[in-house]
């Protein structure tokens, strides 16, 4: 079956193809013949209702220095992609929103994945704590008589931004930390929303594991250890990824994730798990998929596209 398929992401030419996760899903839609489009969020349109973006036809090849070539560049009204993904990063801000507001005019035959309505509705740091039991224990406020109890209790706490992404602005904070007072008022100044205080998991040290899900289905895994230097794993970070394989907990919380994701139509989604604790959701843009088939795993990009063409198909 080929589809006619748009891609909103970030400027094609900045990409790191060996670790991109938006770029193995064009890989694939290519090998599967399928027609791409592409365009930046920027491009946008809404006009009387209906939805164009500035869009070039798109030819992608694995080739590190030499990985696209695009066509020319032409208005085209969104509804006639039979898919849309929104893959562009975060940070979400409110240019992020608008684009999920703009993306939901779109009608029901052209599918959009991630759901974008589901998207806005489900940042990572938010929605991961309609699971608070499976989590570390996890403060939300801007509010430093609670962040001082939360501490008391705790002891060592991670301090993050709400909305943040990529393992920015993530400090650690000892219980005894004098540069806490410091820390508060950053945040205080930087952040006009809350933010995440978070007990401190040293076992971070041993990795935070990626887990990927695809229609709520457990797809694959790595794992990510911080460098020695550094308190995160990202892999933009510094962090080192390994082949892994999940462990009797983390299939519990794939399961229990399971039917809340399918709800939502959140088709492709990240978490990630330390020791045995849910941190976040991932459902923006959500990474991983090459580092899990270059350890040794699935090809999770095909996972991907056979899930979307089986909804196109009961489309």
């Amino acid at each position: 079956m080929a589809l006619n398929v748009a891609v909103q992401m970030d400027p094609i030419e900045r990409i790191r193809i060996t670790g991109d996760s938006t770029f193995a899903l064009l890989l694939e839609a290519e090998r599967r013949g399928h027609a791409v489009s592409y365009y930046t969020p920027e491009r946008l349109a809404m006009i009387d209702g209906r939805v164009f973006a500035t869009m070039q036809p798109l030819k992608v090849r694995d080739q590190e220095g030499s990985h696209f070539t695009l066509g020319e560049g032409k208005r085209v009204e969104l509804s006639a992609f039979d898919v849309v993904l929104m893959r562009q990063d975060p940070p979400f801000d409110l240019a992020y929103i608008t684009a999920t507001h703009l993306l939901e005019r779109l009608p029901p035959k052209t599918l959009v994945v991630n759901d974008p309505a589901e998207v806005r509705n489900a940042p990572e740091k938010m929605f991961v704590n309609l699971f608070a039991d499976l989590m570390p224990p996890t403060l939300i406020t801007r509010e430093l008589v609670e962040i001082k109890a939360f501490r008391e209790k705790h002891g060592d706490v991670v301090m993050k931004p709400l909305y943040g992404h990529g393992g920015e602005a993530v400090f650690r904070v000892a219980r005894e930390d004098v540069n806490f007072g410091s820390f508060y008022d950053l945040f205080a100044r930087t952040f006009r929303e809350p933010w995440v205080t978070q007990k401190y998991l040293a076992a971070v040290k041993e990795g935070d594991k990626r887990i990927i899900l695809v229609d709520g289905e457990f797809a694959g895994a790595i794992n990510r250890v911080p460098a020695a230097d550094d308190l995160r794993s990202n892999m933009v970070r510094g962090g080192v990824a390994s082949a892994t394989k999940l462990t009797a907990r983390e299939h519990e919380i794939c399961a229990r994730l399971a039917p809340e994701l399918k709800r939502r139509k959140l088709l492709f989604a990240g978490i990630d798990v330390i020791d045995g604790l849910l941190t976040e959701i991932n459902v923006t843009s959500p990474t991983g998929i090459r580092a899990v088939k270059k350890f040794g795993g699935p090809d999770i990009a095909s996972l991907i596209w056979d899930a979307i063409e089986r909804r196109r198909a009961r489309a």
